[in-house]
């Protein structure tokens, strides 16, 4: 009689990120940016990954009768829809690499920002 978890294993579970064996980095790679791009959101996913993520930047304030024309940094109410999805996916490229790793390279990268960095 088998279990859930042999058909689990032999269907490959789409529940969690391939992970990484350090003798087969290249390999590891590929799949995890296949299994990024399945997820929704999948295309801002692994731009986020391959760019690093959403830079913010600036926006100017308009002159009025009492201030004068100023530039200020963009905060996450200035955001559109778009690119307020973009931040979420930021969050979840990083989560999702990171899952990825065993414990001893984990404890390596954890003070990472950019999934890119990793």
């Amino acid at each position: 009689m088998t279990t859930m978890a042999v058909h689990v294993i032999v269907a490959r579970a789409d529940n969690h990120p391939p992970m990484l064996d350090k003798s087969q980095y290249n390999s590891w790679q590929s799949l995890m940016l296949l299994y990024i791009k399945g997820k929704e959101h999948g295309k801002d996913l692994y731009d986020s990954v391959i760019n690093g993520p959403f830079q913010y930047g600036t926006v100017e304030v308009p002159r009025t009768e009492t201030t004068l024309l100023f530039t200020r940094e963009r905060t996450y109410d200035d955001l559109t829809d778009k690119e307020k999805i973009h931040e979420v996916c930021d969050l979840r490229a990083m989560n999702i690499v990171l899952q990825g790793l065993p414990p001893d390279v984990y404890s390596v990268m954890n003070h990472h920002t950019v999934g890119k960095e990793i």
